[in-house]
């Protein structure tokens, strides 16, 4: 930790402290002993928002800053005074930082997408086990149906060693798959109560874009207000999907 003042003298490197709540409410109460308000600043990593929103209820502004660029400084002796000086003469860019709910439709969405990830994970390992066993599902037909699913089902090894690994392939297939509907539903339940739920109705009116997508792009770029569509292109070959250059400010 470094703490720039105001002027132009050099930021003086206070040390390492923990990242822990106790440990930062008693850095800021001996920081401002007289009452002073600091300007706190640290960049955007794996701990989020934690710190900033403490920060905050202490009576402090905080900025989350993306890394500068240039040198990529290691040690945090020299990488503190250099943020606390870039902070004070207004050089670092700030990160946009959401509030709990927007955070949390934002982990909801994630949670989705990696499930999904891997329920198509073990769709295809599931597909090349069967594959390599000689079993062809039939050219054109539709995967992952009830007929589909039967005719895995149907599906008989003399050993009963491979039988096991088909039937623990079709278990995770379903397992995943429900997990996926699950997550699915419980994005439906949440969408009314978010402070975005307006703005998903409207852009569900463009070509292409559902509710999960909506749900997906709104939940990574917040609040719409800092964001400004400057241009829209449909007909992606083989999509049909909405392509939106977005512009911050």
């Amino acid at each position: 930790m470094a703490v720039a003042y105001a002027g132009r003298d050099k930021p003086v490197y206070k040390g390492e402290i923990k990242n822990t709540p106790r440990t930062v409410a008693r850095v800021g109460r001996k920081l401002s002993v007289d009452g002073e308000l600091f300007l706190f600043c640290y960049e955007a990593g794996p701990c989020f928002y934690g710190l900033y929103r403490q920060i905050l209820d202490m009576g402090h502004d905080c900025d989350v800053v993306a890394p500068p660029q240039g040198e990529r400084i290691k040690t945090d002796r020299r990488d503190a005074p250099r943020l606390s000086r870039l902070l004070r003469a207004g050089e670092l860019r700030r990160v946009w930082v959401p509030d709990e709910d927007q955070e949390a439709m934002r982990d909801l969405c994630r949670c989705r997408g990696e499930f999904k990830a891997q329920e198509l994970k073990v769709r295809q390992q599931l597909n090349a086990f069967v594959l390599r066993h000689g079993h062809h599902w039939p050219w054109g037909k539709s995967r992952w149906t009830l007929a589909h699913y039967g005719w895995l089902e149907g599906i008989s090894f003399t050993h009963p060693w491979q039988q096991q690994v088909l039937d623990e392939y079709l278990a995770a297939v379903r397992a995943a798959t429900e997990r996926v509907k699950d997550l699915a539903q419980a994005l439906d339940r949440a969408l009314p109560a978010w402070s975005l739920a307006p703005v998903v109705a409207s852009f569900m009116a463009l070509r292409g874009v559902d509710q999960l997508a909506t749900n997906t792009i709104l939940s990574e770029l917040g609040d719409s207000k800092s964001v400004r569509i400057t241009q829209a292109v449909d007909g992606l070959p083989g999509t049909g999907a909405i392509v939106i250059s977005l512009c911050y400010h």
